[in-house]
């Protein structure tokens, strides 16, 4: 019998030269050529690091937190196996070979591993890795920004930043087999489990297609790390796993607005055209064409292309046909643009004034290559974070900008798409390759945070686990073609999958002349995506919404008012992500994964708990089928009800893009602005729709500080509850510790007919309109009922 031991260890835990120690209970077990670890960081949540050597604990970029408190198990011993058990699970850990199953609470087994000589872990060259049994009637999601499946059950995928490298880029570049901007090594089983698998390295899934009975995860090294956790719901699984990788915090509420990306007048071969005033000249465009934005940024070609790196390269110098970028700064911000980022790369380079590489090389704050002194900014460094800062970034940060956009993280140990630079190719930087793009986002998102005294904002294209923190992503490159566009779709749904909630695309397509019924198709599911995003490099296009005909603008502009108005049911939506790791995009399968017809609708999505969004995907369309999940569900722009878990053909007009809402949603929406004006909203619309029941809670708060870490904001319910023809509306007083003011509250409630009475709080109310009284449109048969609420007021409506 091999010995069963149980102790405590003080884990040290080295960071950046900073040491902490902490208990923490680590249950171990041995045979003559393994050693397993298991660590439970809650009932149901695990650690375990299995293998021929455990190497001592390192810093990990992954994780929120490096330490969590012991938890108590309890533990027992029979002839065959190890029993440890939670008031969630219970593991049975094999004697001879250590392979692990576990169980639920109700004793249903819901993961286990062979229990012959080898068990579940095993070495194979190089590489060491886990084998799992995989149940028949088991489907896996999650993996990062995959743009080819959601089920990926007999699929093989491989996790390490990047994309495609061959020529031409149709079969590399645009290889959407290939895509990894961000991959994430965390998964989801239906039967009620997820595994993130905590590793740096290049690592490899097979789920099931080698062996259709087995799940396998590998990567280079001597032993296998992992955290398994238990839901059974998808959405609890998140919130596991966005407890190890961080929530994402708040962007500021304007960062739930448009954001406008430009080439300032000219992209690659174009960069003569380049200008302050172009970039003046766009704002104001959007301006007095009555287009609501609230953040911009400048691409690439701001900078001077420097004399080592070229456009791969950062030199912190401006081109020179930017005269004045101050004045520039000073117009966009006089024109209530809230916020004005720039486009970096993560290399130095020197310019015509400024020799920052030499610098930077000569004070060791590039990362070493092996032929040359590096060009990488050093950001798994604090000493060469700050410098980069101090000598780099805060010569534009000066005169006005206020976030970066980190490009290219890819290419940090590993050959990027854009250049044949290779980067670092030691064994260190292989290993680091895959938690760059974290270290690349995470320097700017804090440094800008405390110069700007608000929120930090960070737009990046790579990511790996834990970038959800800083915060939040965009697709990539692709082209204005229609090939690409339910791909990056696709993208956006597996990235809320995994754990990351704020992303975002090029509306209508990166590359490439945009087709306008592509773009309008593109700009619908823009305006409903976590960030809406709107920037391309077709030049002179530019994804420049005017520049695609009338019609098109016309249908940008309805989009994004609409978008505007929902900025209430937006940031509130956004909150319920940071405090549960739930995302904004959510695949069906989150919220239904025992619908079998969930697990491949890869073209529609939940946004928020309330809205499904169904984009227009084919060319020339004039009908899309949907899928509607389990209950019964309204058109939002008609109001027509359909039975759910059915199939519809849908009619789709150009300017329409089919939105249904839920049996008893309401959706609170705020009047039309141009921009957020960082004060409270104004009057507030909440539009109900029929049903027994139905709530929502609404969020509000200074939309700008970081107080609501601190839980000052307020919270305001909103139910709804129907019998035969009578609906009570009751709006409870404001709980939490930020202060509302007085203000008009309108609800647009949809009815069958209209009706004979509507009383507040017991008081008749008359059919008057205005800012007190009620109206009933019979065309949309809805009514609006007008009245004024105080933060600390409860009201109800009853309706007969």
């Amino acid at each position: 019998m091999k010995k069963f031991s149980i102790f405590v260890l003080i884990v040290l835990c080295i960071s950046q030269n900073i040491v902490t120690a902490q208990d923490q209970n680590i249950l171990t077990f041995q045979t003559s050529e393994t050693k397993l670890e298991i660590a439970f960081y809650k009932p149901d949540l695990f650690r375990v690091k299995v293998g021929a050597q455990i190497p001592e604990e390192e810093f990990s970029y992954m994780l929120a937190h490096q330490q969590w408190p012991a938890i108590a198990v309890n533990q027992e011993e029979n002839a065959d196996s190890y029993l440890i058990t939670t008031p969630a699970l219970k593991l049975e850990i094999d004697k001879s070979s250590l392979a692990i199953k576990v169980f639920n609470e109700s004793g249903d087994l819901i993961s286990s591993e062979a229990s012959n000589e080898s068990g579940g872990y095993y070495q194979k060259e190089i590489k060491s890795g886990i084998s799992k049994n995989i149940h028949s009637d088991e489907h896996f999601f999650g993996f990062g920004e995959r743009m080819d499946f959601l089920d990926q059950k007999g699929k093989s995928l491989v996790m390490n930043v990047g994309r495609g490298l061959l020529k031409p880029h149709i079969i590399g570049a645009y290889n959407i087999l290939e895509a990894n901007y961000a991959p994430v090594p965390f998964m989801m089983s239906t039967k009620g489990y997820g595994i993130f698998y905590h590793t740096s390295q290049p690592s490899e899934f097979d789920l099931g297609k080698t062996d259709k009975d087995k799940l396998t995860f590998q990567a280079e090294g001597t032993h296998v790390d992992y955290f398994f956790m238990y839901g059974p719901d998808f959405t609890h699984l998140i919130n596991h796993y966005t407890d190890l990788t961080g929530k994402s915090p708040l962007l500021p509420r304007f960062a739930h607005g448009l954001h406008v990306g430009t080439y300032s007048g000219g992209t690659w071969g174009h960069e003569h055209l380049t200008s302050g005033e172009y970039v003046v000249a766009l704002a104001k465009r959007y301006r007095q064409k009555g287009i609501p934005f609230d953040v911009l940024h400048l691409d690439s070609t701001w900078r001077l292309f420097g004399k080592n790196g070229g456009s791969g390269a950062t030199s912190f110098e401006w081109r020179e046909t930017f005269t004045d970028p101050k004045s520039m700064f000073d117009q966009l911000y006089g024109m209530d643009v809230n916020m004005v980022g720039l486009h970096v790369r993560p290399r130095f380079d020197n310019g015509n004034n400024l020799n920052l590489l030499d610098q930077a090389r000569e004070g060791g704050h590039v990362y070493p290559e092996e032929n040359n002194k590096g060009e990488f900014v050093n950001f798994f460094n604090d000493k060469a974070v700050d410098w980069w800062w101090e000598n780099g970034v805060m010569k534009i940060a000066e005169i006005g900008a206020m976030f970066l956009k980190t490009d290219e993280g890819s290419a940090f140990g590993r050959q990027a798409n854009e250049s044949s630079k290779t980067g670092p190719t030691s064994a260190e930087a292989k290993k680091l390759h895959n938690v760059f793009p974290v270290a690349y986002a995470k320097a700017p998102y804090e440094k800008f945070k405390e110069h700007n005294k608000m929120r930090g904002m960070n737009h990046t294209r790579e990511g790996y686990a834990g970038i959800q923190r800083y915060p939040f992503i965009w697709a990539g490159d692709w082209p204005s073609e229609w090939q690409y566009y339910a791909p990056v779709i696709r993208a956006g749904i597996n990235m809320g999958l995994s754990g990351v909630g704020y992303w975002s695309h090029n509306m209508g397509g990166f590359e490439h002349d945009a087709d306008p019924e592509l773009f309008v198709r593109w700009v619908q599911f823009g305006m409903f995506s976590p960030v809406a995003h709107v920037f391309g490099m077709d030049h002179p296009g530019y994804k420049e919404p005017w520049n695609y005909g009338s019609e098109a603008e016309k249908i940008f502009t309805q989009y994004a008012k609409l978008r505007y108005r929902l900025i209430p049911y937006i940031y509130t939506t956004a909150f319920q992500q940071n405090q549960t790791g739930v995302p904004i995009m959510r695949a069906f399968v989150l919220h239904h994964q025992d619908d079998l017809n969930t697990y491949n609708v890869d073209d529609q999505y939940y946004f928020g708990d309330q809205m499904i969004i169904c984009p227009v995907i084919t060319k020339s369309a004039k009908t899309r089928v949907v899928y509607l999940p389990e209950g019964m569900w309204f058109d939002y722009w008609t109001g027509k009800p359909y039975e759910g878990k059915n199939y519809y053909n849908i009619e789709t007009p150009l300017e329409t893009l089919p939105i249904f809402v839920k049996e008893g949603a309401i959706i609170p929406s705020q009047d039309d602005v141009l921009y957020d004006n960082k004060e409270n909203y104004g009057r507030l619309t909440f539009e109900i729709f029929p049903g027994e029941k139905g709530d929502f809670e609404l969020f509000e708060d200074d939309g700008i500080s970081e107080n609501y870490v601190n839980n000052e904001y307020s919270l305001t319910k909103i139910e709804s509850e129907s019998t035969n023809n009578a609906t009570q509306i009751t709006l409870h007083k404001s709980e939490g510790k930020y202060d509302l003011p007085k203000r008009e509250i309108v609800l647009k409630v949809h009815v069958k007919e209209e009706p004979r009475n509507i009383q507040i709080n017991g008081k008749t109310l008359a059919k008057s309109g205005g800012e007190s009284g009620w109206d009933y449109d019979s065309t949309k048969n809805c009514i609006l009922v007008h009245f004024q609420k105080t933060y600390n007021q409860k009201i109800t409506i009853n309706i007969n």
